[in-house]
């Protein structure tokens, strides 16, 4: 938490959280300090996420996440408070101190992902600094030969990892521990379980001998070997190396493309496993230098290979990425869509690569993107395809690129004979799965005619099941607001004392006087007049609104509230058109005076009613002449200056 006089405060008093937050989620004005988009921390397809300007604050009323600057990038960013804080403070320009943790193990885990990240930089220098020796000559012709010109090669930080297993090794051993380099997926390694690895990187039973036969108790070792409990070597053997970054553009992973030819050399392309700084399902290649022009175009093009990205880009398409051959996830499309929901999907024109195609767009179709399929003519990649016809030629493709849902009705017209009934039925259960998948019914009851008409379907029992599955997707329950029942007058309290945190430490809360001080503070009056009156007792803010009065001097929307607690506090403040005047505040607390007397009158006329049948005729004049009480404070409640009344 950031508290006066701390770094962490002072880095939140220069922080933009609307342009720290914009780094990562499309914003959009929707008022006079609120900016909104869609939530990065859950799966939405309408924007429910907010971020208020003034009080720097985010809150989403779909999933309940909500919190300052720091809670967001700690959050998005999966690191601890202190990394955060420094993050941010980098971002705004502020030299940050040394770190502090709140717990030995926060300090292991920041400590491990920093080295991590430490490691892969070194690692990536040594890659390009293998790449400008003479024994990366056949890897720069390899690369020129793919038509990659210097720049490039500089601008994605290509490089080369060299045939011998220990000289990366070698470098990092000098500042990192072995589990470290074990951790970071650069290094394979060998456990000895008690045998002796040899200086040349050998174990025992690595050498063809008789010795491998020698009983369990070994003698002692000749002076030139090493006692090690593991020989670790590089994983990237005589690669080009490709570095995957994070959406910061830090390195944290590698791909390596063989230029062996040799049946021992392993898959043609190798990527790093996972990792505590990389998951594969969680990045897309290329965003840290796409994302700013998915902004500015509002659409991206998918692409499968970092080949096929890195030809594009080169050839100025910048809003290209890859999903490096993997499956598309359900995260990368979340993450996608925080800077466009427009998409041309650009995979491999032959069967594996239509096939990727499609469950890229099953995806994609779920999250509400708008798609097109670029389909390029036979034998052509997107990098074969740039380099041969140029940039003109590949954005006329994307200009002619169809509608996703009319690529699919074409493929299922060239997979099976829609002239026979049995093939209409093939063509129909291949496209029902893909239609269900659309979030709106009235577009799957369109697409349901024009695939009836494509398919040339006259048969009212295929058009029925058409007209069925795109009627029965699931329908969502509409459910009222659980603030729905609370007042505007509940509200102003709320923005009021929220107001609390911008008083200083120490100061005096509740007033000498009713609340109207010199200059006009709305938490000062609200809790002179709820530290007197238990105007809000009853109410089903009640909780709330003393949690609120308690508070010093945290920011309304970071106190451990409930979640509709905190969804109510968000809403208000995130929709404080009206300007807090003292006369808003005391017409709400007259409005609770009201309200209060009300209930109190409601309650003596049952007591009277029940004192007349009793013939009490004691009771029933206390009860009278408190009831004429109560209706002469009604009267004047409404008074800006009315008396304080008991119930």
């Amino acid at each position: 938490m950031a508290n006066p006089g701390d770094f962490a405060y002072t880095v939140k008093q220069q922080a933009d959280i609307v342009r720290i937050v914009g780094e990562y989620v499309k914003l959009k004005k929707s008022g006079a300090q609120n900016f909104t988009g869609l939530c990065p921390f859950h799966n939405e397809k309408t924007g429910s996420f907010s971020v208020h300007a003034t009080r720097q604050f985010y809150h989403c009323f779909g999933c309940g996440a909500s919190g300052d600057v720091f809670s967001f990038v700690q959050k998005i960013e999966n690191i601890t408070f202190p990394e955060a804080v420094r993050a941010v403070a980098q971002k705004v320009g502020i030299p940050p101190p040394k770190v502090t943790f709140s717990s030995p193990e926060e300090a292991r885990e920041a400590h491990q992902r920093g080295a991590l990240l430490d490691i892969h930089e070194r690692a990536c220098e040594f890659f390009q600094e293998q790449l400008r020796k003479p024994e990366g000559a056949h890897a720069h012709e390899y690369l020129t030969g793919r038509g990659l010109a210097a720049e490039t090669i500089s601008r994605f930080r290509i490089g080369y990892a060299p045939d011998s297993g220990f000289l990366l090794r070698d470098l990092l051993k000098r500042d990192f521990e072995e589990d470290i380099l074990k951790a970071s997926g650069l290094f394979s390694w060998k456990e000895v379980d008690g045998r002796w690895s040899m200086a040349d990187g050998k174990t025992d039973s690595d050498r063809p001998s008789t010795i491998d036969q020698r009983p369990s108790t070994l003698p002692e070792p000749p002076s030139t070997v090493d006692r090690r409990p593991s020989t670790i070597y590089s994983k990237f053997r005589n690669r080009v190396l490709f570095p995957i970054c994070n959406e910061g553009g830090r390195v944290i992973a590698f791909t390596g493309r063989t230029l062996s030819t040799d049946e021992k050399a392993g898959p043609k392309y190798l990527n790093s496993p996972e990792t505590p700084i990389y998951s594969k399902s969680h990045v897309l290649f290329n965003l840290d230098k796409a994302k700013q022009w998915i902004r500015q175009f509002d659409y991206a093009i998918l692409v499968e290979g970092q080949m096929d990205c890195i030809s594009l880009f080169a050839a100025g398409i910048q809003n290209v990425i890859a999903s490096s051959g993997t499956a598309f996830t359900e995260f990368q499309a979340r993450l996608l869509a925080r800077f466009s929901r427009r998409i041309f999907v650009n995979f491999d024109p032959d069967t594996a690569g239509a096939a990727a195609a499609e469950r890229s767009l099953a995806l994609l179709v779920q999250e509400d993107f708008q798609i097109k399929v670029v389909t390029l003519e036979p034998g052509f990649d997107p990098d074969l395809f740039i380099r041969r016809k140029g940039n003109a030629a590949y954005e006329d493709v994307l200009r002619h690129a169809p509608r996703y849902f009319d690529y699919l009705i074409d493929r299922a017209r060239t997979q099976f004979p829609v002239r026979t009934p049995e093939g209409k039925v093939k063509a129909v259960n291949y496209l029902l799965p893909h239609l269900q998948r659309l979030p709106s019914r009235i577009v799957r009851d369109e697409l349901a005619n024009e695939m009836a008409q494509k398919l040339g379907i006259d048969s009212a029992v295929l058009r029925q099941e058409l007209k069925h599955a795109a009627a029965n997707r699931g329908v969502r329950q509409v459910t009222a607001s659980p603030q729905a029942h609370v007042t505007q007058a509940e509200r102003i309290l709320i923005r009021a004392l929220a107001s609390a945190a911008n008083i200083a430490p120490g100061e005096d809360y509740t007033s000498s006087r009713d609340g109207a001080d010199d200059e006009f503070d709305p938490a000062r009056q609200a809790r002179f007049a709820l530290h007197h009156e238990p105007l809000h007792e009853g109410l089903a803010t009640e909780s709330l609104l003393d949690q609120l009065l308690a508070n010093e001097s945290t920011d309304a929307i970071s106190l451990p509230l409930s979640d509709s607690h905190r969804r109510l506090v968000a809403e208000v403040l995130l929709n404080d058109q009206e300007q807090l005047t003292p006369e808003l505040v005391d017409g709400a607390i007259n409005a609770l005076r009201r309200r209060l007397l009300e209930r109190r009158q409601r309650e003596v006329r049952t007591q009277i009613a029940e004192a007349e049948r009793r013939q009490d005729v004691s009771e029933l004049g206390r009860l009278l002449r408190q009831k004429v009480e109560i209706d002469r404070a009604l009267g004047s409640a409404a008074a800006p200056d009315s008396a304080t009344v008991s119930p």
